[in-house]
């Protein structure tokens, strides 16, 4: 019996002992089991043979207008201009090529990041929410991104909210003040209905009209009434332009603005409004709230302030303080949350084990909730989105977009991959025993003018300075330190904001974005120079298809104002019908708007929305990307100086109607307005004039103008809704009449004037 019971005792133990290592194996292959997948988009071999037929087609005109150079007897300065134009159109198209070779798609597991992670484990995460002008900024819009920032479904003592006030405006700090005890009801209404979008006012917008009777109905009431009423206070305080006096009394944080304190003249201003590590902080439910700050870094007239980039680095420091997350999201102002499980799904890329150490940043493309069903001013940037972007993370890198993008906040300290890697395991160095009094005063510290004085900040420590797009600089610079970096477009739109809805603003911002890229084009920091044998050379070309928007305007209007005008004076620019040299013309005409259209549809829009898509790309070519190569290129000969112009969210309620209309917002009396009237007459008139020559058939064959008329028609076809507002329309969104007289003498003097060298 002896020998049995020992027998069996063996047994179980063995069996105990094989147990414990079948668990641990499970163990092991569950951590590398991938939390995320990358799969590349199909049919890209059938792309590449397509593409090189156009590249044939483009090589064979330029070598048709270089060969073609002697037999020209008149107009040779318009032959030559074709040329150049030509020249540039095809360079162009080849840098672009980069991005639509290696598309990859990500797709991450956040179900098994919940089995890999309890909520214990999970890593904190920085939120910032930047603005900048309480009036072009409305208050209400900002904590409305506060709060859906706020909801999320991640652990509340994980979460810290902040939110720098550029304009230092004490409105916005009684705003975020009011927000913080909104959300004493507001998180808990969320996580008992889960609902969905958590911007209050998006929601609100959208749902609530389920019956009172239901607690559901009755909970939904209750939150709206106290957000209407909350709404209504922020509204009258920002219409008067000063606070109630009784408000001054609810939080000592108001005794740091005084009669002297303006936007660019202040002291930094740092206020923990909620403390998460306060146990009373609490909601209505007795669950921990997140941590929301407010920050107003120093301004001082004789400091330069670095626009954004010197308000992002203010609150890295200032966070580093208080919460020192290891994980940082950017998000704009008027980009709320859209998802509540978006920061489970970022953290799958960062915590897996097999790649996710290697990741500095995941980016998300920006997206609207106001685009209407054709996209009339092209906002949507669908092919952008869905194709180019993820093209560039083909290559292992992409664009640092500024908002929606969760940050490594290693990779914003200058830190090299591999410095990184060797230092990983440090755990960050915090001070809990300090007051909230204490913890204030030392961020303020951090977040004054003379702070990054002598330091690296602004070049090798976070965003860089210097450049109006100082996303897309940092972007490249942490790529080029080694870094990996991820883009991802989920099905369900991560964040969401509002689109510009006139001509005017889109105009204005398409402007400073060129603007600032060609800027990063002409710097140190060029992909092509800063870049070389740190990144692969289809990253570089991904770079470029957006940092020269700006030198691309002078092809498109090269084309746009001397076609017409030859076509006037007779002057034949392309081969004649019945020449084969017409058909590489026809082909990469045809096969690259063809192939854009398929896109385009491919991506869910509208035949009509792609359409819009080439008008809207026209007239920012010979408007906003012109304006932005000049102001480039006065900088660059010290003629001018950076400036930073914020986009102004205000929208009167007629523009609104014409926007839901689908009708082109014009107003104003911008050179803008002058140029793209006088294009549009210029091409008008070169049409009327090329038909009438081939009905009357001259001096040549009619052949020798149909490619020349076939142009100037697209381009009338693409300005009809300008010659709409120039001669039809009599609302407030026409085109003046001044800048109509304007434009018929401009567009006259310009074909008369051309008579003297054609």
């Amino acid at each position: 019996m002896g020998s049995v019971e020992v027998k069996m005792r063996n047994a179980c133990h063995k069996n105990k002992t094989t147990s414990s290592e079948s668990r641990e194996r499970m163990g092991e292959e569950e951590s590398r089991v991938r939390l995320f997948e990358t799969k590349e988009g199909r049919f890209r071999g059938v792309y590449k043979v397509f593409a090189s037929t156009i590249f044939a087609a483009i090589c064979l005109i330029w070598v048709y207008r270089v060969g073609s150079m002697g037999e020209v007897r008149r107009g040779r300065w318009a032959w030559m201009s074709a040329m150049v134009s030509e020249f540039g159109f095809g360079l162009y198209w080849i840098i672009t090529q980069s991005v639509r070779w290696r598309i990859v798609y990500q797709t991450p597991f956040k179900h098994r990041l919940s089995h890999r992670y309890d909520e214990e484990n999970l890593p904190e995460v920085d939120i910032f929410v930047c603005t900048a002008d309480p009036k072009l900024e409305p208050p209400c819009m900002v904590i409305n991104t506060v709060l859906s920032a706020m909801a999320y479904n991640y652990p509340a003592n994980k979460l810290n909210v902040y939110l720098s006030d550029d304009g230092g405006s004490e409105l916005t700090f009684y705003a975020l003040l009011k927000a913080s005890i909104f959300s004493k009801h507001w998180l808990p209404f969320c996580r008992r209905f889960n609902v969905e979008p958590r911007s209050p006012e998006v929601f609100f917008a959208q749902n609530c009209s389920s019956s009172p009777t239901t607690k559901y109905g009755k909970a939904c009431l209750f939150i709206k009434k106290l957000y209407e009423e909350m709404k209504g206070e922020i509204e009258s305080a920002a219409a008067s332009g000063k606070l109630p006096e009784n408000v001054r009394n609810q939080h000592r944080g108001f005794s740091e603005w005084n009669p002297k304190t303006t936007k660019q003249d202040h002291q930094p201003i740092v206020q923990i409004i909620v403390d998460g590590r306060d146990r009373n902080a609490v909601d209505e439910d007795g669950v921990q709230l997140p941590t929301v700050v407010y920050m107003a870094r120093e301004k001082r007239p004789n400091h330069p302030h670095h626009f954004k980039a010197g308000a992002i680095n203010a609150l890295i420091r200032v966070s580093s303080e208080i919460s020192n997350a290891p994980f940082i999201l950017n998000l704009d102002c008027d980009m709320y949350s859209n998802n509540a499980d978006t920061i489970q799904e970022i953290l799958c890329f960062f915590l897996d084990e097999t790649k996710g150490e290697d990741i500095a940043y995941v980016q998300f493309p920006q997206s609207y909730n106001n685009i209407t069903k054709n996209d009339h001013y092209a906002n949507s940037y669908l092919v952008s989105g869905k194709v180019e972007l993820a093209g560039i993370c083909g290559y292992g890198a992409a664009l640092f977009c500024g908002t929606g993008c969760l940050h490594r906040r290693e990779s914003l300290s200058g830190s090299y991959l591999r410095d990184y890697r060797v230092k990983r395991d440090m755990k960050p160095k915090r001070n809990d025993n300090r007051t909230i009094d204490e913890v204030n005063e030392a961020s303020k510290a951090l977040a004054t003018c003379t702070y990054e004085e002598g330091t690296q900040w602004g070049k090798e420590m976070g965003l860089v300075y210097g450049i109006p797009v100082e996303d897309i600089a940092t972007g490249l610079v942490i790529s080029c330190k080694g870094w990996k970096s991820i883009y991802y477009n989920p099905e369900r739109k991560a964040f969401v904001g509002t689109a510009p809805t006139t001509l005017d603003v889109a105009c204005l911002q398409h402007t400073r974005w060129s603007e600032g890229m060609f800027q990063v084009f002409f710097s140190k920091y060029c992909p092509f120079i800063y870049g070389r044998g740190k990144i692969h050379l289809g990253v570089q070309m991904g770079y470029c298809n957006y940092l020269l928007w700006a030198p691309m305007s002078l092809p498109t209007l090269c084309y746009a104002i001397v076609l017409p005008i030859c076509l006037l004076h007779g002057i034949p620019l392309f081969p004649q019908l019945s020449s084969t040299w017409v058909l590489p013309f026809a082909y990469a005409f045809l096969a690259t708007y063809g192939y854009s259209l398929c896109e385009y549809l491919n991506c869910g829009s509208t035949t009509k929305g792609w359409w819009n898509l080439q008008r809207i790309k026209f007239l920012h070519r010979i408007t906003s990307y012109l304006f932005g190569f000049i102001d480039t290129m006065t900088k660059q000969l010290g003629l001018s100086q950076t400036n930073f112009v914020v986009t102004d969210k205000v929208v009167t309620e007629d523009v609104w109607k014409r926007y839901e209309q689908e009708i082109i917002e014009f107003g104003g009396s911008s050179i803008m307005l002058t140029i793209l009237s006088t294009v549009a007459l210029l091409n008008l008139f070169g049409l009327v004039g090329g038909i009438k020559r081939v009905l009357m058939d001259l001096e040549f064959s009619s052949s020798q103008f149909m490619v020349q008329i076939t142009v100037s028609l697209l381009v009338v076809m693409i300005n009809l809704p300008t010659y709409e507002a120039l001669f039809i329309r009599s609302d407030k969104g026409c085109i003046s009449s001044s800048i109509m007289l304007k434009s018929i003498v401009l567009a006259s003097l310009a074909c008369y004037l051309a008579s003297f060298i054609c």
